[in-house]
């Protein structure tokens, strides 16, 4: 069976104004509903003055408890996307999006989960959490940290969510113009005696890594990134990427969700081989170079593939890999089942094979 289009077009049918500078999308896509879990994101297409731009948003919305499709965007100083969507989407106007993908979900247990997040990373977390407490009978506490009380996003719904599950969830509020930065011992004191609990971390780089750093163990821990790799390469987290082996046709594999690793120094030197990418009806061929990615290979060949973060979490240089073999360094965006079926994230896949084909759909 052919796979849908990569960039599918919804109809935005209402807008929350949940912040001054927050909205929650309401969409409606056009060929019927989206099938996604709780934790997975979109990735935006957005024109600005000619110029195409590709932004990555968590649905907001849960599959199990909402009738509507949602996501959330906060507006941020110098985003083009995002500033675009607030000053220039109104009801009833049609956005350009891919299905909802990404690793940032539910994973199985028992024990309590601990949501982390940092101003607008509630978006996917507030996702889990109602997921969590609709389908299991286990204890959700999350830690929200805002820049101050008109910032906070979803205040009056998670304040319905305790009440509609009490002695399950517990939100603790902290305001930074109130308490300062969030440091080590927060975090601490907020996790107390439920260390083995699944922790999910969503927020800028810097309160992740502070998270991640501080938390005590032995539980695992899962973090949603959209921003650039790290500055230098750090050792893989709990749950981190396995950078699995992909092939063309059915694999067993999969990466975990976890921190993105920095990108090894490239190597300019050319192997024996050649890569071919076939891109709007267009095919490409260049010699393998050592290290080098699909993505910068195709690149190389004078083509202008798509992509976003670069960092292997937004799905949007999503390729079938057609002939040979590649290992991806970083995958926090493909599906178990996409793996499967051959697909790979360009901006991390190195050849393993003397010869390999990409098509990008």
């Amino acid at each position: 069976m052919a796979r849908p289009p990569l960039f599918r077009r919804a109809k935005v049918t209402r807008i929350v104004k949940e912040t001054p500078d927050t909205r929650t999308f309401v969409l409606e896509p056009h060929d019927g509903p989206f099938s996604y879990q709780a934790g997975q994101f979109c990735t935006f297409k957005v024109v600005v003055d000619g110029k195409p731009y590709f932004r990555s948003y968590s649905m907001s919305s849960c599959p199990v408890t909402d009738t509507e499709f949602m996501t959330t965007v906060k507006r941020v100083p110098g985003g083009t996307v995002s500033n675009w969507m607030h000053d220039n989407l109104g009801e009833g106007d049609e956005v350009e999006l891919t299905v909802p993908t990404g690793r940032f979900c539910l994973r199985e247990g028992d024990v309590p989960v601990l949501g982390f997040s940092g101003g607008s990373g509630i978006t996917p977390i507030i996702s889990l959490a109602k997921n969590t407490l609709a389908t299991t009978g286990r204890e959700v506490r999350l830690l929200c940290a805002d820049r101050d009380r008109t910032s906070a996003i979803f205040e009056a719904a998670l304040d319905e969510l305790a009440a509609r599950y009490p002695g399950r969830l517990t939100v603790a509020r902290h305001r930074d113009d109130e308490h300062g930065y969030v440091d080590a011992a927060k975090v601490l004191e907020f996790v107390g005696p439920h260390s083995a609990g699944d922790a999910y971390i969503c927020g800028p780089e810097p309160f992740m890594e502070l998270v991640e750093n501080a938390l005590p163990g032995p539980g695992r821990i899962f973090s949603e990134r959209f921003g650039g790799a790290t500055a230098k390469p750090t050792p893989p987290a709990v749950g981190a990427s396995k950078s699995p082996a992909v092939a063309a046709g059915p694999l067993a594999q999969a990466a975990s969700t976890g921190a993105s690793a920095a990108a090894p120094a490239q190597s300019a030197a050319t192997e024996e081989g050649t890569v071919t990418i076939f891109l709007n009806r267009k095919k490409k061929s260049v010699p393998r170079r050592d290290g080098e990615t699909l993505l910068e290979s195709a690149r190389r060949a004078g083509l202008t593939p798509p992509f976003s973060c670069e960092s292997g979490n937004c799905a949007t240089c999503m390729a079938k890999l057609t002939e040979g073999k590649a290992t991806m360094r970083v995958n926090d965006a493909l599906t178990d089942d996409d793996l499967d079926e051959g697909y790979i994230l360009t901006c991390q896949a190195i050849p393993d094979t003397p010869s390999v084909t990409v098509r990008y759909e």
